[in-house]
């Protein structure tokens, strides 16, 4: 079923595009500006539950796999998958699970991994052909003055891609990207070194 997408705040591009363009870098404004967060678990406080888990992060994960796979009805595959995974490995009380978000994260990149795989093994074999246009829904997403920058990003590699995301749009310190990826912190670092280094000069190319 579709569903409106509330457009992107412009925090994420102005972050972005400050970096790209060499200006200081734009202090982080940590979730909860833009980002519907889970309130903090406490010891003697019960952990959220699988429905609440969905409803609160569902349209933002929605939002994070679109940046990754650049296609929203593959992005809301991608959520339901990732949210099938938490419940097949923690039940619906998510009993056990100390950080429902950080994990929810980690499951809908693995997700978009697995996606992006498939397609390349389905391109490998299937001559390309011109697909239908962006659904109603994506318009919403992005003003199209800022199309060319998307365009960008799915130029660098999967996990520039993935870092600049996790980094700009989700708000993750290196640490927690380090954590969703499965990176060191050092490679997080200088993964967004040189995925900002390529994003401004396919921006430049673009721009001529």
């Amino acid at each position: 079923m579709q569903y409106a997408i509330p457009a992107a705040p412009p925090s994420w591009w102005s972050r972005l595009l400050a970096r790209v363009s060499g200006a200081e870098d734009v202090p982080v404004v940590r979730p909860g500006r833009h980002l519907r967060v889970l309130p903090a678990v406490h010891e003697d406080e019960r952990p959220p539950t699988l429905t609440e888990l969905y409803r609160a992060r569902r349209v933002d994960m929605v939002r994070l796999a679109l940046f990754l796979v650049d296609d929203l009805h593959t992005a809301e595959d991608v959520v339901q998958d990732a949210f099938a995974s938490v419940c097949r490995t923690y039940g619906t009380s998510l009993a056990g699970l100390e950080d429902p978000g950080a994990y929810l994260h980690t499951a809908v990149v693995n997700a978009a991994r697995s996606v992006l795989r498939r397609r390349r093994t389905a391109r490998a074999y299937t001559p390309p052909h011109q697909g239908a246009g962006p659904p109603v829904d994506e318009a919403l997403l992005l003003a199209e003055e800022h199309r060319h920058v998307l365009d960008a990003l799915a130029r660098l590699t999967h996990r520039q891609r993935e870092v600049l995301v996790l980094r700009y749009w989700s708000e993750l310190t290196e640490a927690q990207i380090a954590q969703t990826l499965g990176l060191s912190r050092g490679t997080v670092k200088s993964t967004a070194s040189r995925a900002l280094d390529a994003l401004e000069r396919l921006l430049e190319a673009t721009s001529r």
